[in-house]
């Protein structure tokens, strides 16, 4: 195809999007950075609107606006945080084998960039370079968003522990000291450069940096924060099922960003991983919604909503490594072995019955995201391998030696051990300062005591319509229980 001519009036325009020049730079490739772009904004409509309508819909109806407000929260104070120091500390140049250096993401100079994880060169016992470091072909602005809009959803994530009685002031304090001490830890060590990466753990999109520390850090949390109130742990129905099935259709759908852009760049790997990703998804939630038929005679949509959920966390730490058969599998297992542990397991433990994990996070993230990590260690395909991760001639125990599996169960132990110290911590810090739980009278109320707001302008959670307490005016009005001119008050 040839370029047009000088006299062609649309010359210009034609061609001044292939140019070298500023804005331009050889090294950009326009196709990844669009890719890159679209799959941090996927990933960015998961938790805004997308947990945000979820959480809002799921929980009793007077916490609502609460745990919306939640969600919203720490998405905005994330990104805050991310550019001015969690970024640098999560992928800049290595401080101690396990973090990064904190510096801020805020310069042109840096964010105009070549893309780079300055810590990622692999190099062999003998000093030899395996694997050269990652340097994207886009701008180091489209990285630090990719990678903030992760680190924001792992806080929504835990964030489903607490929903129901945790102070709003304690959270405010519990999103920046939880994300710069427990999730830039993750992130380097598995992502950025650290000793799990260069040692070779796979975790593909997140299953152990995401959701395997969102689950076991909620769980934590929730035992420190202590449980609703009796009333709602005895009853906690949605408020709007509906409404609940549009948050949970956007983060399925968000999930094609999730993994479709871990490979930092629209290769054959993403659309492989995007493609697993729903073939896990939907095995999963059938598996689930048979069990729910076969045990309890009825399908359930939560139930559905939460065996969607648990495939797409399986998938994750090996979505772009394993085969579509292995995506199947892993579907079935994340269907079944968290049922289980969430029906069965946990009614029967004590521990699990007296921390009260109001939308058990810790069966939906931590066991599901444990089982992908395994599973990934026993299905990684050596030729997919080759494609994403740094140390060669890496392969799941199915293709080789179980060496790999060894690795996914030592990554997972110190993801959990180091979520449960530091939550605990920072959990133990923040009530120094604020409680942790709601007072007894604003968990009696809920959203109204909290806020001030609410979410519907209906009765009550189940009341039927009493004109004593849901008349047109307030039991001030002289005009109480009479209806606006016009309006036949029908019951």
């Amino acid at each position: 195809m040839s370029l047009p001519t000088s006299n062609d009036p649309f010359a210009y325009n034609s061609t001044a999007a292939y140019l070298p020049g500023l804005a331009i730079p050889y090294w950009l490739n326009k196709g990844d950075n669009a890719w890159q772009m679209v799959s941090a904004t996927l990933v960015g409509l998961q938790s805004v609107p997308g947990l945000v309508i979820l959480y809002g819909s799921i929980v009793k109806k007077k916490w609502a606006v609460n745990s919306a407000f939640m969600a919203l929260y720490a998405f905005a104070a994330v990104w805050l945080c991310w550019v001015t120091w969690a970024y640098q500390m999560s992928f800049g140049k290595k401080l101690l084998p396990f973090w990064g250096k904190a510096g801020h993401a805020l310069d042109q100079g840096i964010l105009l960039s070549q893309a780079g994880l300055p810590a990622t060169q692999h190099l062999f016992h003998s000093g030899d370079q395996e694997t050269a470091e990652i340097t994207p072909f886009y701008p180091m602005a489209s990285m630090v968003y990719f990678q903030c809009v992760f680190a924001a959803i792992t806080l929504i994530l835990l964030a489903g522990s607490l929903l129901g009685r945790m102070n709003f002031k304690a959270w405010m304090l519990f999103v920046p000291l939880w994300l710069t001490f427990s999730y830039t830890i993750g992130a380097f060590s598995i992502w950025g450069g650290g000793f799990l990466f260069h040692w070779g753990v796979m975790d593909y999109s997140g299953g152990y940096v995401i959701h395997l520390s969102s689950g076991v850090a909620g769980f934590t949390a929730a035992y420190w924060v202590g449980p609703r109130s009796t009333k709602d742990r005895e009853r906690f129905p949605p408020n709007n099922v509906l409404l609940m099935l549009t948050g949970a259709g956007i983060l399925w759908m968000g999930w094609a960003g999730f993994n479709g852009g871990d490979p930092y760049s629209a290769n054959v790997d993403s659309s492989l991983a995007v493609l697993n990703t729903n073939i896990c998804a939907a095995t999963s939630l059938l598996v689930w919604t048979c069990l729910d038929v076969i045990f309890f005679k009825k399908p359930s949509v939560i139930g559905a909503v939460q065996g969607m959920i648990t495939g797409l966390v399986c998938i994750t730490p090996g979505a772009g490594l394993v085969q579509g058969w292995a995506a199947i599998l892993m579907g079935i297992v994340s269907g079944s072995v968290p049922w289980f542990t969430m029906m069965v397991v946990h009614k029967r433990s004590r521990l699990l019955q007296h921390v009260d994990d109001t939308l058990g996070v810790f069966h939906t993230h931590a066991v599901a995201g444990f089982l992908g990590g395994a599973t990934t260690g026993l299905f990684a395909h050596p030729s997919l391998c080759t494609l994403f991760l740094p140390v060669t001639n890496s392969m799941g125990a199915f293709y080789g030696s179980g060496m790999q599996l060894v690795k996914q169960v030592v990554g997972a132990l110190f993801i959990i051990s180091w979520n449960v110290v530091v939550t605990s911590l920072v959990c133990l810090v923040v009530r120094l300062v604020v409680p942790l739980r709601m007072p007894d009278d604003e968990l009696a109320i809920g959203d109204d005591a909290v806020h001030g707001e609410e979410a519907y302008a209906l009765w009550g959670d189940g009341e039927k319509y009493d004109s004593t307490k849901h008349g047109w005016y307030s039991d001030n009005d002289t005009q109480h229980n009479k209806a606006p001119s016009g309006v036949t008050q029908n019951v």
